[in-house]
């Protein structure tokens, strides 16, 4: 008589991928994911990367070659592959997002205090206000001049550069402090970057044109030289403070992947290999990275807005112009690619142990996200999941399901609801990391590899 195994337990990455080939593939595939990191910090540097890689792939804004892919302000992009079969038959999507948590400048940032020049900020996305203290900073963005010019602005990240960084209060005058509540004993207002600290030289004290502000006097001569910008184009600015320095691989045996904006880029990078080392497809394969995820997904670059839509409808129009847009949504089978939180060896009380995602055990199935009673979550489909196992057991894929920590503790969103509107079956799907919305998350290199494999399955499913 023939046994059969009715139990049910992911596979660990290492044991699947243990082949010579596949180690030496995961090592240079990793290779490539930490220079990505590395260079793209800002949603528009991952955006220019992501076109830079397309159009080496033959990829163009003439959705007639059947290779289309078209931006959003430098801040989202839509990606589709034509496929053999109608649109009417729908799409398999990949969506992901290509903003993280960060320090942005406010407005007017610029001042000078207790002899020193600073940034005023505020914060972007779900950060914990304490990790971004006492740490080098870089400065990346874009200045917009007023007759239009672009200026971008990386500064911090050559080894030559300097950096900026917000001072910790000391220890010793620190007793009020550290009897506050996490949430209150740091104040987002104090969250300050130091940028210069010594004073613009020449200028006698009785010229009424002294600067005031010597200090700060010298960052404006600073940017003007080195830019070009005086302080009203920091009005036309995007500029974002971002943790200084490269990814790196943690851990003796380097198995795993060290870096800032890793949620969710870490899925964009997947996302875009997968999609460029598939072949001719049956189903047509798109592929969206998104902006403004991490503040809810507003805006005319987030996934709220109907830039999806109008992408769709110029794919119809050039590909099948006598199919209906709601035809190809309701045909259409997605994947939110987003991250998950893997259980934290330290914190596994947060978790519930049986529904929670191991690192190294390859990407993860979120059902359903959302918060407390699931809401404002998007809750995939028995059908839909049942089709999915198939496509990655057949592909030999590790894979595991989990959902976000304890019931009452745990929560969050991502894009899947605002596509399972449309109707198309949709679900939250990608690797876990440990550290998640910090200044250095920690994915491990093997779930990396059998993300972009299981993306790669998706997209050429029949």
């Amino acid at each position: 008589m023939t046994s059969t195994k009715l139990t049910s337990e992911p596979k660990n990455c290492w044991e699947v991928y243990s082949s010579d080939s596949d180690l030496a593939a995961m090592d240079s595939l990793a290779a490539r994911y930490v220079e990505f990191l590395s260079t793209c910090k800002t949603e528009r540097e991952t955006i220019a990367y992501a076109v830079q890689r397309l159009e080496e792939a033959g990829f163009s804004t003439d959705a007639s070659t059947g290779k289309y892919y078209t931006i959003l302000h430098d801040k989202t992009l839509f990606v589709a592959r034509k496929g053999t079969k109608s649109l009417a038959e729908g799409v398999h999507l990949i969506g992901a997002h290509a903003d993280t948590p960060r320090v942005d400048f406010k407005q007017h940032p610029l001042y000078e205090t207790c002899a020193v020049a600073q940034a005023k900020t505020h914060y972007y996305g779900g950060i914990r206000k304490y990790q971004w203290l006492s740490r080098p900073l870089a400065l990346h963005g874009v200045v917009i001049k007023e007759n239009g010019e672009k200026v971008i602005v990386n500064i911090g990240e050559d080894a030559t550069d300097p950096v900026f960084t917000i001072a910790d209060l000391l220890p010793h005058l620190a007793q009020d402090q550290s009897k506050k509540v996490l949430a209150e004993a740091f104040e987002a207002e104090k969250l300050n970057i130091i940028l210069a600290h010594r004073p613009v030289e020449g200028e006698e004290e009785e010229d009424k044109d002294a600067p005031k502000d010597k200090i700060k006097q010298r960052v404006l001569n600073i940017l003007h030289d080195k830019y070009g910008i005086d302080e009203e184009d920091l009005y036309s600015s995007e500029l974002q403070a971002v943790p200084a320095g490269p990814a790196r691989m943690v851990g003796l045996d380097e198995s795993i992947i060290g870096g800032y904006g890793q949620d969710d880029r870490i899925c964009c990078f997947a996302a875009l290999e997968a999609l460029l080392e598939t072949g001719a497809p049956e189903n047509t394969q798109v592929v969206v990275l998104w902006d403004k995820e991490e503040i809810g997904s507003e805006g005319s670059t987030g996934a709220k807005s109907r830039f999806f839509e109008y992408c769709i409808e110029d794919i119809i129009e050039a590909w099948n112009p006598n199919v209906r847009f709601r035809q190809v949504m309701l045909a259409t089978r997605a994947l939110s690619s987003d991250v998950h939180g893997a259980m934290d060896p330290d914190y596994q009380e947060v978790h519930e142990k049986l529904n929670s995602a191991t690192l190294g055990y390859g990407p993860c199935f979120c059902k359903f996200t959302g918060h407390r009673g699931k809401y404002e979550a998007n809750d995939a489909h028995p059908e839909y999941l049942g089709w999915l196992r198939g496509v990655m057991n057949s592909a030999g894929v590790p894979w595991q399901m989990a959902e976000l920590g304890k019931v009452d503790h745990g929560g969050g969103g991502t894009v899947a609801m605002y596509l399972a509107m449309y109707g198309m079956n949709i679900v939250d799907f990608g690797p876990g990391l440990l550290a998640m919305h910090s200044p250095f998350e920690l994915a491990s290199k093997a779930d990396l590899y059998a993300t972009v494999k299981a993306f790669s399955a998706f997209l050429e499913a029949k």
